[in-house]
């Protein structure tokens, strides 16, 4: 049987109010806005390594997902997230109802915790199926097999 190494993370996270998910459309829209080479949170997911894909989306009005694909440990891969991304997580968390407490810095537990309970990847706890086209293979692999030694900016 062939082992998956790529991990699922849907984070689905309900929005306070319209003027909140206006803010956000806003924040967001401003950060897509960006150079390449100066959004921070496309810098971030190349410095974090391990991440197939990633990708905010509005579901509605009320709610705005995180999707990610990634390799590895769940714990460490959040902690690098709050390590590089941290204070754009704080802003996208004050908009939302039910947050964390901030910043998630200084909160890793309880930001794992507000994760792992609006997860939509997982059913009864445990990880749901992924399909992966390239099931064994690492970011760092398909890097290697690409010829690149850094992954570039998109």
């Amino acid at each position: 049987m062939t082992t998956q190494v790529s991990k699922p993370l849907t984070l689905v996270m309900n929005i306070k109010s319209p003027e909140d998910f206006a803010e956000l459309q806003k924040l967001l829209a401003e950060i897509e806005a960006k150079p390449p080479g100066e959004n921070p949170i496309n810098n971030a997911l190349i410095k974090i390594g391990p991440v197939h894909f990633a990708r905010f989306v509005f579901l509605s009005e009320t709610q705005l997902a995180v999707i990610t694909s990634y390799d590895g440990d769940f714990v460490e891969y959040i902690q690098a997230f709050t390590d590089e991304l941290g204070d754009i997580f704080d802003a996208l968390l004050s908009h939302m109802s039910s947050p964390p407490p901030l910043p998630v810095k200084d909160n890793l537990k309880p930001f794992l915790e507000y994760i792992m309970d609006n997860d939509r990847s997982r059913v009864n706890g445990e990880l749901g199926s992924l399909f992966s086209a390239y099931p064994e293979l690492t970011v760092v692999d398909i890097l290697g097999l690409a010829g690149n030694k850094q992954q570039a900016v998109a």
